[in-house]
């Protein structure tokens, strides 16, 4: 049954496979179950019952997309609230306590009425033609990039934020810290009795990164999953034993999920009055500019995952594109429900991809695990995020190899891919970085007597992304 309902054999997988890829890609990507109500509630100060509502809607409404992605695209994507849109949110939230008066819950309630807008504007775009119009607008070899300056973001989160210690002042230290100190004396000032830490949090990304790879070499199935365990293993027995730190004291398992609190705080609490008082003109640019963003970071993700795999079309678009975007903007529906940002395609599915998913019964493996995360989200925090590093490093050099598909010979052609390469961990964010690339292969061919090669809807496009940039809402 399971054979027949995912395709395995036509996809050259088996169930063994994708369920490794599943939870190699749950691995990557379980640090956004706390993360994503920190950030929402700063960390907890906006109330522990809104914190316990957002951390139940992450889970559930990970898992419930990544179910519909499984079953109605067949692809093997995650999906979760967007890293920087969860920022832009906050934000938003806090613009709306500003202007309006209203209580960081109502206007957290408010802000989640527009995500919902732009869910149902971004679904009916996904069914129709303008789908394909969008695709299409993008030149062919900015789509080429996309997959490479994914792979730039992937390995930017790898040596930043995903693995970090707290300093003795109290500040959070990360990789990138480490490796740009003039030299090991100074990093050693800088992070005081915390060195030692971050130089096991070094060993571990490390020891998790050439494990993958000689494993990967020696055509070992699950090499990444396998690497992530070994290096989890070497931190966790070198905290013991030479930093006197137990790696398991702040594990505990809570079988009752609070769901009352998500009942009484986001779920299904959308505050159309809110969005009167907040402003109608205000509102629409609002979700107009959530729409623009969540909808290139999809087609971006998409695109960039998809050429991992045989799953790109001759043309160089992905197969199923439409049923795949119905899916992304589904999720942001799904997510505003359950009281989330925008629900998005994760660039961590690399690495799921990269370790031999490619049907839908990985994404359904790693919904399962997100789900399971209602009763025992602490398990997840056992994995040390500096092996979780190693993998998305990895997975990132491997995207990064499809830089042989870009045309080095001509600058102009290059530029705005090459410009994409650099934004992509520079802003956090696959659709500004689209969209920077399209503004500047405008230009480009404006000043270069070929504004005629530009179609009607890429200046749309790019005349949208330049007020995004530079017009203040």
């Amino acid at each position: 049954m399971i054979q027949k309902l995912f395709k395995l054999k036509e996809n050259h997988t088996d169930v063994a496979t994708e369920i490794t890829a599943g939870t190699t890609t749950f691995m990557t990507m379980a640090y956004i179950i706390a993360l994503n109500p920190n950030i929402l509630t700063d960390f907890g100060k906006n109330g522990q019952d809104l914190w316990n509502g957002i951390f139940l809607g992450t889970c559930i409404a990970s898992a419930i997309t990544m179910f519909w992605m499984a079953f109605f695209a067949n692809k093997p994507y995650a999906l979760a609230p967007g890293m920087g849109i969860n920022s832009f949110f906050a934000i938003l939230v806090l613009n709306a306590v500003a202007l309006t008066g209203m209580s960081y819950l109502a206007s957290y309630q408010t802000v989640l009425t527009l995500i919902l807008a732009e869910g149902l504007i971004f679904l009916i775009i996904s069914g129709s033609k303008a789908r394909d119009k969008i695709v299409g607008a993008i030149p062919a070899g900015i789509r080429a990039a996309v997959t490479p300056a994914i792979g730039m973001f992937l390995i930017n989160i790898g040596f930043g934020s995903n693995a970090s210690i707290i300093t003795d002042s109290g500040s959070w230290s990360v990789l990138s810290d480490f490796f740009g100190a003039l030299n090991a004396d100074g990093a050693r000032k800088a992070m005081g009795d915390s060195y030692p830490a971050m130089i096991l949090t070094v060993a571990t990304m490390f020891t998790g990164l050439f494990s993958i790879i000689v494993l990967s070499w020696k055509k070992v199935r699950g090499a990444v999953i396998i690497g992530m365990l070994i290096a989890s293993a070497v931190h966790w027995t070198v905290q013991a034993l030479f930093l006197h730190s137990n790696p398991f004291a702040g594990l505990s398992i809570d079988f009752l999920p609070p769901f009352g609190d998500m009942f009484n705080t986001v779920f299904f609490k959308f505050n159309f009055q809110g969005v009167l008082k907040l402003g109608l003109l205000s509102s629409i640019s609002l979700v107009i500019v959530l729409c623009m963003v969540d909808i290139f970071s999809a087609i971006g993700s998409i695109i960039g995952l998809a050429a991992l795999s045989p799953d790109l079309q001759k043309d160089g678009k992905p197969k199923n594109m439409r049923e795949t975007l119905m899916c992304d903007s589904i999720g942001t529906i799904t997510g505003s429900a359950f009281g989330m940002p925008t629900v998005t395609t994760f660039s961590e599915s690399a690495s799921g991809i990269g370790s031999g998913g490619r049907t839908g019964l990985t994404s359904l493996t790693t919904g399962i695990l997100f789900l399971a995360c209602v009763f025992i989200g602490p398990l997840a925090k056992a994995i040390p995020p500096a092996a979780t590093s190693a993998a998305l490093i990895y997975v990132g050099i491997l995207m990064l190899m499809e830089l042989n598909k870009l045309d080095f010979s001509d600058v102009k052609a290059f530029l705005p891919s090459a410009i994409m390469l650099i934004a992509m961990p520079i802003s956090n964010s696959i659709g500004n970085s689209i969209g920077l690339a399209l503004i500047s292969d405008t230009i480009i061919k404006m000043t270069t007597g070929r504004a005629r090669e530009v179609s009607a809807i890429t200046y749309v496009l790019s005349a949208m992304f330049l007020v995004n940039f530079f017009v203040p809402m």
